[in-house]
């Protein structure tokens, strides 16, 4: 059964955050409405993301009007210099886009300061989450701290997708890089990010390996002084975090520096942070949290507990 709302409070939330560009970069593609977070009542279902020029519409159950909200928001993108908007609908099979305002795009991207992601517009996940931004962030800073100071340094990026934080990493400054991820497909993107934006891909490696299984065919090409840990939270026949994570944070500082800055990121509603926290303390005494990460603003959650949790995990190895 569809929903009929009164599109003006999102609205009004799209149209303000429309108005105001970011001074430091006012192309970066960011999310423009957060209903997930169930911050604004009636909403809940409901997703709106900037990818100048075009917009994306994310939908997760079927509302009525939804013609008219697109209607709504063409009006007020169209002079801020956006050619088209598109709409997934997560309720349908396979998640289609389509696009229901201005031109199509051919080539949509997302971006990032002077860094450029090409996105999917035909699958479910389009290829860049922007709420783990501060995570990005945090890298990217260890990088900038790092540089020089170690004669060799290391990233593991376990669970890589699409590679950003490899990309965010290299343009950070020099360093090897081991990715891991078991589709090889999106490990092909990121070798594709990586040459879109001029980058060298020397010293950085792309290997399809099952992060928790294969675990014995990678853990040599360390010790890692950085990691960034980030899984599904459940992939079928693959990674679970209730069955697996814990296990992989058990195995993981072997291939680790006698003192490493981790990035240990969970995307379950289903688990508090405090619930995390004893996770990480439980798999090996090595391991202390220096701190939960700041959300990103443009996520705003009722419960952050809910939340995208991204822990700031120091390792210390016990001489």
């Amino acid at each position: 059964m569809s929903t009929t709302l009164n599109w003006d409070p999102l609205l009004q939330v799209v149209s303000s955050k429309l108005e105001v560009c970011l001074p430091e970069s006012p192309a970066d593609s960011r999310r423009l409405f957060h209903g997930r977070g169930y911050c604004y009542p009636g909403f809940e279902r409901v997703c709106i993301d900037s990818y100048q020029p075009v917009i994306l519409v994310t939908l997760f159950e079927e509302y009525e009007k939804e013609a008219a909200l697109v209607a709504e928001l063409w009006r007020l993108a169209a002079p801020q210099g956006y050619t088209g908007i598109a709409v997934q609908r997560r309720y349908q099979k396979r998640a289609p886009i389509e696009w229901e305002a201005g031109e199509l795009l051919e080539a949509p991207m997302a971006q990032r300061g002077g860094l450029r992601f090409p996105l999917t517009f035909d699958r479910q996940n389009v290829g860049f989450f922007l709420d783990i931004e501060p995570g990005r962030q945090w890298l990217e800073q260890q990088v900038w701290d790092k540089t020089g100071q170690l004669e060799s340094l290391k990233l593991l990026n376990l669970f890589a997708f699409t590679c950003a934080f490899s990309v965010v990493a290299r343009a950070a400054g020099e360093l090897e890089i081991l990715n891991i991820d078991l589709n090889k497909g999106v490990l092909k993107r990121g070798q594709i990010n990586h040459q879109l934006n001029q980058l060298s891909t020397k010293g950085i490696r792309f290997q399809a390996r099952d992060a928790l299984r294969d675990f014995k065919r990678y853990d040599r090409s360390g010790p890692f002084q950085l990691a960034v840990v980030d899984p599904p939270t459940r992939q079928k026949g693959a990674f679970d975090v209730d069955e697996n994570y814990a296990r992989l944070l058990e195995k993981l500082p072997a291939c680790l520096a006698d003192e490493a800055d981790l990035l240990l990121v969970l995307n379950s509603p289903a688990h508090s942070e405090a619930e995390f926290r004893a996770l990480i303390h439980n798999a090996h005494p090595g391991y202390a949290v220096v701190e939960r990460l700041p959300q990103n603003p443009d996520f705003p959650d009722k419960d952050p507990d809910a939340a995208l949790k991204m822990l700031y995990v120091r390792f210390s190895r016990e001489l």
